[in-house]
């Protein structure tokens, strides 16, 4: 059976945007266009060129893609033809392939907000459209508020979809702008407008996760016969977000019925680096990768109860849906006080530790483990530590250098400009090789710094390690979480930091004491190791 060509459009760069928190420069939309290049999706919305200086500078240098870069924007606006409205100009004097254009197809949208006349907006979407095609350019149509229009006056939706194809669309999307409606909705509206002489190959869906259902929407929008979908990476989008493409490329490329009737312009490798690229956007943002993501989360393949981890040992696919390999993600079974062999020996071999049958050290981390977390460490969040912890007591641990001591003080003062900041310096003395290395650090805050005693550390600890510093300058802290303890005068700090490196790797570790500085130096320590280690760097 021949499969039907199914088109990924990624709209990271437009509609991921518009993430509360989020901003990219121009720079980081030129990195992330080649990255979605590499992933193999079709077209790449690039942004609005003329709204903003940042996306006027990406379109001025765009990269080269293979993919189709598309520039977004609006029809025209009422009471000026479409060679004569400077916003619709600006979008096409980024001379892009493909142009998006998004237009009213609510009925109420159009008399209200427009505050114009319904045949009047059908002229609107008909011209604007036809401009995009009279210059070279392949035109899509995003039909704002379809599935809401559709509902309250389905006649006047389907006209306005009409209209675009008549006028030279290649692609009409049904967007559910409000994210609202429920994946049955979707499926059964699309459906009716492939009866109503929309064909589903010149058919697009864009949802929005208002109600957690952007994936399901999409999906489901698929089935129906829509023959493009559009979504972001990691799901970013305006308030809940949109459809997630780090979901949905996954569940079409493996999952029935779409692997065996779908073809996308994707293939196994690119998939197998989908979790690096998943991770990558986040460090550009500085944002923390979400744990519990589906196929790409650290979480995704985490196996904690002993039973499950027994069973993974002899056949993974008893609690495992596809392979992690295949989106580039691992299988962790973490260790924590409910751990049990089975766990330990599932984790020691993903670790590359091989350990002989009935070894003591066996029962030996385990027991370590259990006393250890009576302290308040937590190894199932810090599976790094975990690993270092083991290899410690297998007389496995390389001593790549050693913390001889260490020294942070924290002031507050006056800068230059009279303003009042805090002011973090450390000393870290260590013995690398032999020999004795001292580094100082200072963070501040100012120019967009990262500031405090912590950072200070890291910045100390990372500066000089001798023949081992270009595996510490590959990576970075992701994230950094306090916990308290126990109460009063038994409490102690837990600090968990996630690290990250430049392939994409990431890992998390562990400190704990009832001082906050230390507990955090404990978990930079391991973090550095832990790194060293797998980089080889024995």
């Amino acid at each position: 059976m021949t499969r039907q060509r199914l088109y990924l459009y990624d709209t990271t760069l437009r509609d991921g945007q518009q993430t509360q928190g989020v901003q990219f420069s121009a720079a980081e939309k030129a990195e992330i266009a080649r990255t979605l290049d590499t992933l193999g999706v079709d077209y790449i919305e690039g942004g609005w060129p003329g709204a903003n200086p940042t996306d006027s500078d990406f379109f001025a240098d765009a990269p080269a893609t293979r993919a189709t870069m598309t520039a977004f924007g609006m029809t025209k606006r009422a009471g000026r033809s479409a060679a004569n409205d400077d916003v619709l100009a600006a979008v096409l004097d980024a001379r892009t392939p493909a142009v998006c254009l998004v237009g009213k197809t609510h009925d109420y949208h159009v008399t209200e907000a427009l505050g114009i006349g319904l045949d009047e907006n059908l002229s609107c979407i008909a011209e604007s459209v036809a401009h995009v095609v009279a210059q070279g350019r392949e035109a899509l149509f995003d039909a704002e508020h379809f599935f809401d229009g559709y509902a309250a006056n389905p006649e006047y939706a389907l006209s306005c979809l009409q209209a675009a194809l008549e006028a030279g669309a290649r692609w009409v999307v049904l967007c559910d702008t409000n994210g609202g409606t429920l994946p049955a909705r979707v499926g059964e509206i699309t459906r009716a407008v492939i009866a109503a002489g929309i064909p589903g190959e010149r058919l697009g869906i864009h949802a929005h996760d208002d109600t957690g259902n952007a994936v399901a929407c999409s999906l489901a929008a698929i089935e129906a016969g829509a023959r493009q979908v559009q979504g972001t990476l990691n799901g970013l989008g305006e308030r809940c977000g949109n459809a997630s493409l780090t979901s949905l490329i996954p569940t079409l490329l493996l999952k029935e019925p779409f692997c065996s009737t779908l073809a996308t312009g994707m293939d196994a490798k690119a998939l197998a680096s989908l979790t690096r690229i998943s991770r990558r956007l986040d460090e550009i943002l500085n944002r923390v990768p979400l744990r519990a993501a589906p196929y790409v989360g650290a979480s995704a393949f985490a196996h904690k109860a002993g039973l499950h981890a027994s069973a993974i040992l002899k056949a993974p696919q008893t609690y495992e849906h596809v392979d992690p390999a295949t989106i580039g993600n691992e299988r962790v079974i973490p260790m924590s006080n409910q751990a049990g062999q089975s766990n330990l020996r599932a984790r020691l071999a993903g670790a590359g530790i091989q350990v002989a049958a009935g070894d003591p050290a066996l029962p030996r981390i385990l027991s370590v483990v259990k006393q250890r977390e009576d302290q308040g460490y937590a190894y199932d969040s810090a599976q790094a530590s975990f690993e270092l912890l083991a290899r410690a007591e297998l007389g496995a641990l390389p001593d790549f250098f050693e913390v001889e001591r260490y020294r942070v003080t924290v002031e507050r003062r006056l800068n230059a400009m009279g303003r009042r900041i805090s002011v973090s310096e450390a000393v870290v003395v260590a013995l690398v090789g032999g020999q004795r290395v001292l580094s100082v650090s200072e963070s501040h805050g100012e120019n967009g710094e990262d500031a405090g005693p912590v950072h200070a550390l890291w910045r100390a600890l990372a500066k000089d390690l001798g023949p081992w510093q270009g595996s510490i300058d590959q990576m970075a802290l992701a994230d950094f979480r306090v916990r308290i303890i126990g109460a009063g005068t038994d409490a102690v700090t837990r600090v968990t930091i996630d690290s990250i490196d430049r392939s994409g790797a990431a890992w998390s570790t562990v400190g704990v004491s009832p001082n906050i500085v230390d507990a955090s130096f404990e978990a930079l320590i391991d973090a550095i190791r832990w790194k060293l280690i797998h980089d080889n760097a024995t």
